[in-house]
C-alpha cells in the first residue's frame, strides 16, 4: 500500500487537508496526518478543531511515497516554520519522491528554490513567491515529482491527480465517478 503524509498545521484550510485525506483513503493510500506545532490537535482557519494521527516529527518518512501541503492562513506559515516539514520535503525532492502542495503552500516550494526551472501554480495571492517557477493558471499543475494546485476550487482535481499518481488510472477514475465529480 502507498503512503502519503499529510501535514496538519495551525491555521491550515481544513477544506483542504480532509478533502486530500479523505480522497487519498478511498483510493487505498495510507494517507497519515501529521501534526506540526508540538500537538496532534490543531485549530484550522476556520476554528474547526482538528486531531492529527501523529506529529510530523514522529512520522517514518522512509517507507511514504509523497508529502503534502494543505495551504490557508496561518497555517502555510506555520508548516514552513516546522524543521521537519521542511526537511521531509527537501528530502523527497531531492530524492525524487513526490511533493504536493496547494493553494498558499506551493510558496514554500518557491522559498526552499525547488521551483526553479518548473511549472507550478497555486493561490494567486502567492503566485509571487513561487521563486524560479514558470506560473501557470490551472486547476493543478505536475511537473516531474512537483505537483501543485491553486486552492480550495482545485482541491478535487488535485487530491484526484495525487490518487493517479500513487494508485493508478483506474483507482483515480473510480474513485471520481465514486464522489460523482463530473468535471
Amino acid at each position: 500500500m502507498k503512503k502519503a503524509v499529510v501535514f496538519f498545521a495551525n491555521g491550515m484550510e481544513e477544506c483542504e487537508a480532509l478533502l486530500i485525506v479523505d480522497l487519498l483513503r478511498r483510493g487505498g493510500v495510507n494517507a497519515v496526518t501529521a501534526a506540526v506545532g508540538g500537538s496532534r490537535e490543531i485549530v484550522s482557519s476556520h476554528q474547526i478543531p482538528i486531531q492529527a494521527d501523529t506529529l510530523a516529527e514522529d512520522v517514518t518518512y522512509s517507507d511514504a511515497d509523497m508529502v503534502v501541503l494543505p495551504g490557508g492562513m496561518p497555517g502555510t506559515l506555520n508548516l514552513e516554520a516546522s524543521e521537519a516539514v521542511k526537511q521531509a520535503v527537501l528530502d523527497f525532492a531531492g530524492g525524487g519522491k513526490k511533493v504536493a502542495a496547494i493553494c498558499a503552500a506551493p510558496s514554500i516550494l518557491g522559498h526552499l528554490g525547488l521551483l526553479k526551472g518548473k511549472s507550478a501554480t497555486s493561490y494567486v495571492g502567492m503566485r509571487d513567491q513561487l521563486e524560479g517557477a514558470t506560473v501557470l493558471d490551472q486547476e493543478v499543475v505536475v511537473d516531474g515529482n512537483i505537483t501543485t494546485s491553486f486552492g480550495l476550487g482545485g482541491a478535487i482535481p488535485f487530491a484526484l491527480e495525487l490518487v493517479r499518481q500513487l494508485s493508478g488510472n483506474q483507482v483515480s477514475d473510480r474513485v471520481r465517478q465514486d464522489i460523482e465529480y463530473l468535471h
